[in-house]
């Protein structure tokens, strides 16, 4: 098994290639975000990586945020959510909690309190579920700050809620007027 930092910078690597630039490889994903493991295996060692079926297993699997999936029989891979591509995870819609939060950088806050919250290259806005996970996210963006969204308002004005495989709460937009600083 390779080491922490490698296992970081291989996963990292498949989270660019299954949520955003499949060509870096030359990798197929279909339209629900599914690629077949063998061929991911293979073009990614192909590109230069060292990585068997069991590591990628591992990576999987040991992923904290759990951004990937397997099917049943482990036949195929997908990232569970941060697309920037087209693609459909097919999602139900569900009903959020009544607040959710988003982390973000002490710069942006005055920008999002003023416009909302954008999804931006990504194909929905993430939302957590909790203030701690919040945080953390915020952390990659400077001094972390976080904003409580009105979660069970915005759905009862008919604004659509999905939740990942993962848990990342996700919608199409929130308007500023649905958000508060914590």
């Amino acid at each position: 098994m390779t080491d922490d930092k490698e296992n970081k910078k291989i996963s990292k690597f498949v989270s660019l290639v299954l949520r955003h630039k499949p060509e870096v490889i030359g990798l197929t994903i279909d339209r629900n975000g599914w690629a077949t493991t063998n061929e991911l295996l293979e073009k990614i060692n192909a590109h230069g990586q060292n990585i068997t079926a069991e590591l990628l297993d591992h990576i999987v699997a040991a992923n904290n945020k759990k951004r990937f999936s397997f099917n049943k029989n482990k036949t195929k891979i997908r990232a569970n959510q941060g697309h920037s591509l087209d693609i459909d995870l097919n999602l139900e819609e569900t009903t959020p909690p009544e607040y959710l939060y988003h982390g973000t950088g002490e710069r942006t806050v005055a920008t999002i309190l003023a416009s909302g919250i954008d999804k931006r290259e990504r194909q929905q806005v993430h939302l957590s579920a909790d203030e701690e996970t919040a945080k953390m996210v915020g952390q990659r963006h400077g001094k972390p700050k976080i904003l409580i969204v009105c979660a069970g308002q915005m759905k009862a004005d008919g604004f659509t809620f999905y939740l990942s495989d993962n848990n990342v709460w996700l919608t199409d937009h929130v308007p500023a007027m649905y958000l508060k600083l914590a």
